[in-house]
């Protein structure tokens, strides 16, 4: 794409697939486009184009950029940000389209609209608490961390070791009362999937876990180890740890 300081079109090319602009307006769009200099780091949100008078800044071409990048690595960066204008000019008009058509007052694009924003506001706190979080179970805490201040029931942070029998149960705890390690005893015998993380269940609440399994875990003190517990699974040695 040639990038002039200014140039008027009279469509641009996905508004124009889509035969959408057809108001006086869209059909004679003004397009002012920055001339392609390298930006300095005061220009971040300099202007690099305007659509009938809606500005797009380098700002935007940032997060497009974020968005689309990895579809366009083939490309060079001079062809990459041209595309990525152009992609951001029928973008804003197609959009002032579908406002025309009030296409944002349905309730399907209502509840994808918040889905979305959850989504990043998931993302968003996820990213930037995760920085210093430089290992998965690092980054786990952060999760878990985050789901736990928006929760509105009590949960708990437990692990447990899972086995068949009552003997094997009252063993391992024979084991824990003598000063055992709790989780390398889950990984060497506990059934469960998550005996390789030390049996550790990460926070829940009692409708999460079986009723056999809750009424003791939410009974018990930070730090302090079950009896054996049963369930429909087996056998439980419990520990809370927060």
């Amino acid at each position: 794409m040639t990038v002039s300081p200014n140039r008027t079109a009279s469509h641009t090319g996905l508004g124009a697939r889509l035969g959408l602009l057809t108001s006086a307006a869209a059909i004679c769009l003004t397009v002012v486009l920055s001339t392609g200099q390298p930006l300095r780091a005061q220009d971040a949100n300099a202007v690099i184009a305007k659509v009938n008078g809606a500005e797009i800044r380098q700002s935007d071409l940032t997060v497009a950029e974020e968005e689309l990048g990895p579809s366009l690595q083939q490309m060079d960066p001079a062809t990459r940000r041209d595309n990525l204008i152009a992609f951001l000019i029928d973008m804003k008009i197609v959009a002032k389209a579908a406002e025309a058509k009030k296409v944002g007052d349905s309730a399907d694009f209502k509840q994808k609209l918040a889905f979305a924003r959850d989504r990043l506001l998931m993302d968003s706190l996820l990213a930037t608490e995760g920085k210093a979080a430089v290992t998965d179970e690092a980054m786990k805490k952060v999760y878990e961390d985050a789901t736990k201040q928006v929760s509105g029931e009590k949960e708990v942070r437990a692990r447990h070791i899972l086995v068949p029998t009552e003997e094997e149960a009252k063993a391992i705890k024979a084991e824990l009362d003598k000063g055992a390690d709790f989780a390398k005893l889950a990984k060497e015998k506990s059934k469960d999937p998550g005996a390789a993380d030390g049996g550790d269940l990460g926070f829940f609440t009692k409708e999460q876990m079986v009723p056999e399994f809750s009424a003791v875990a939410f009974a018990l003190e930070p730090g302090k180890i079950s009896d054996p517990v049963k369930s429909q699974f087996g056998w439980h040695i419990i520990k809370v740890e927060e």
